[in-house]
């Protein structure tokens, strides 16, 4: 009797090994993986140049051609895979494997094209990777989106006009390890090139901010609420009044005052035209920062940079943002999904990974990978800036605890609101002070009549019940 059990155990072995082997791919008959994707620039240069090599080695072993399509951005690109997965007449056909942020691939799992990856992963693979990068693309019970390149947000400084404010004024770089601090820094910034001139309240800005909605979800998070919790598919709102004063008092007053801008499409932008010498914004984003400060057409100046770690609230919780869409892919045959899982995990091998980090400003996915040292011993940094900008930012994930929303039906409506509902607020405030200050109203009475406690409850109650309506 045992000896019969041992025979039909070593049998069902075979049998599940058969099974786990078996391949739809033919390498006489390679199939074409179609991947959709927003990266542009230095970014999309190094993708393409993995692809390549990808098609050129395994994927001509196996019989997978990658074709990779790129949109303009990642907005486009979601709008895009919605038209495709929603057959809208004139678009195209859906991709194999499309990247996006979890509230895009959540929209389109509710249509049931999206394939759960976790049927194509060991939980020995899987455990390679960094856990929050993962349990992000798990919901409505499989994982849904797979971890390629990620990214978390850092401060970067034009250190050139720094250094003349400092030695004028005896600021200090690690006054800006808090958001507290920074909005000092940036008073007296203001106050300093305001008194360079014989004309009155002409100060410069020092800091601008990207990504604004991560602003209000990470501020809250530091000071302990999670902005949307989910449970059961059920999406419940945190816009606690005495946290979101505290983001109102940090982000809006210094803004009316002349201390924060964003005037530009991007803060590099703003940089670029010396508008502010200093921003927060994905790690992503810091190949477009300027080498140089345009003053006008026929005057510049070149300025060094300078990468820290994004400043936390004083008494906050360290928390810090994790972004970077992930990839999608969608349920068609079994050879393209096939094709499809074997690019991905090409592409996040080490190797691979690391090299487009380098290139591109994002985060390696895996817990070996994402280590300064193991970075410097497989690929030659070439660029210093780089250097520092993955330095921090590696720094910031493993030092840190990384935070994202959950995926929820209206999330990105949710993101968009929370992008623009206090920003454009101290943009539209402040240029009425602007306008106020230069009809020769005195500063006391103009910034009375805008930094007020019945200015932030209006503020406050429009925008919480308007929140309230996206969650539902």
């Amino acid at each position: 009797m045992k000896r019969r059990l041992k025979m039909i155990c070593c049998l069902a072995l075979l049998l599940c090994m058969g099974c786990t082997s078996k391949t739809y791919l033919d390498p006489d008959k390679p199939i074409t993986v179609k991947l959709w994707n927003y990266y542009t620039g230095k970014q999309m240069e190094s993708f393409n140049g993995l692809v390549e090599s990808f098609n050129t080695t395994v994927g001509k072993e196996k019989g997978i051609i990658v074709e990779v399509t790129g949109f303009g951005n990642v907005n486009e690109l979601g709008q895009s895979v919605r038209d495709a997965a929603n057959k809208k007449v004139g678009a195209q056909e859906v991709p194999d494997i499309f990247a996006a942020y979890a509230d895009t691939a959540y929209q389109v799992d509710a249509l049931g094209i999206v394939e759960d990856l976790s049927l194509h992963f060991t939980e020995q693979e899987l455990s390679q990777y960094i856990p929050g990068y993962i349990e992000e693309g798990q919901f409505n019970g499989g994982l849904k989106i797979f971890p390629t390149a990620k990214s978390t947000e850092i401060m970067m400084l034009n250190m050139t006009d720094f250094n003349q404010f400092a030695n004028a004024t005896g600021v200090q770089i690690e006054d800006l390890s808090t958001i507290e601090g920074l909005v000092e820094v940036s008073k007296k910034y203001y106050e300093y090139t305001d008194g360079l001139t014989s004309t009155p309240n002409d100060g410069k800005a020092f800091f601008g901010r990207d990504a604004f909605a991560n602003y209000i979800v990470i501020g809250l998070k530091q000071l302990g609420h999670d902005i949307i919790q989910v449970k059961d598919g059920k999406a419940t709102l945190d816009f606690d009044k005495t946290a979101v004063r505290k983001l109102w008092d940090y982000y809006y007053t210094p803004y009316i005052h002349g201390y924060f801008a964003a005037e530009g499409r991007f803060r590099s932008d703003d940089v670029k035209l010396g508008n502010i010498i200093s921003f927060v914004g994905s790690s992503s984003g810091a190949t477009f920062f300027p080498n140089q400060v345009i003053v006008n057409d026929e005057e510049s100046y070149p300025i060094e940079v300078r990468v820290m770690e994004a400043p936390l609230f004083k008494d906050g919780k360290r928390y810090a943002v994790q972004q970077g869409a992930g990839m999608v892919v969608t349920n068609g045959d079994a050879a393209h999904i096939e094709g499809s899982v074997e690019f991905l995990k090409w592409f996040t091998q080490q190797e691979q990974n690391i090299q487009f980090s380098i290139d591109s400003g994002y985060l390696p996915v895996t817990k070996k990978a994402n280590q300064i040292d193991t970075i410097e011993k497989t690929t030659d940094i070439h660029s210093d800036l780089m250097k520092e900008v993955i330095e921090v930012s590696v720094n910031t994930v493993n030092n840190m605890e990384l935070y994202t929303t959950k995926a929820f039906e209206n999330g990105t409506e949710l993101r968009s609101q929370l992008e623009k509902c206090l920003q454009d607020k101290a943009k539209s405030d402040r240029q009425k002070v602007e306008h106020a200050l230069e009809s020769g109203k005195s500063q006391d009475e103009v910034f009375a009549a805008y930094d007020n406690n019945e200015n932030f409850e209006k503020w406050y109650k429009e925008v919480y019940e308007g929140l309230k309506d996206i969650v539902g």
